[in-house]
C-alpha cells in the first residue's frame, strides 16, 4: 500500500475546492427541501449567482 507523504507536496486545486464546497451547499440545502427539489431560485441563492453577476449592481462605482 503506497500513501502520500507527509510534508508540502500537497498540491490544492482551488477552483476544485471551491466546486466541491459548492456541491456540499447545494447538497445541504437540497436535504433542507421538503417538496423534493430545489427551486431555480433556491439553486441561485445557494450558489450565489447573483453576487458572481457581472451586471449586478453591488453599490460600487
Amino acid at each position: 500500500m503506497n500513501v502520500a507523504p507527509v510534508g508540502g507536496t500537497a498540491v490544492q486545486d482551488h477552483v476544485a475546492l471551491a466546486e466541491i464546497e459548492l456541491c456540499g451547499e447545494l447538497i445541504i440545502a437540497a436535504s433542507a427541501v421538503s417538496e423534493g427539489r430545489l427551486s431555480a431560485d433556491r439553486i441561485d441563492e445557494v450558489l450565489r449567482v447573483a453576487e458572481a453577476s457581472p451586471g449586478s449592481s453591488d453599490g460600487e462605482d
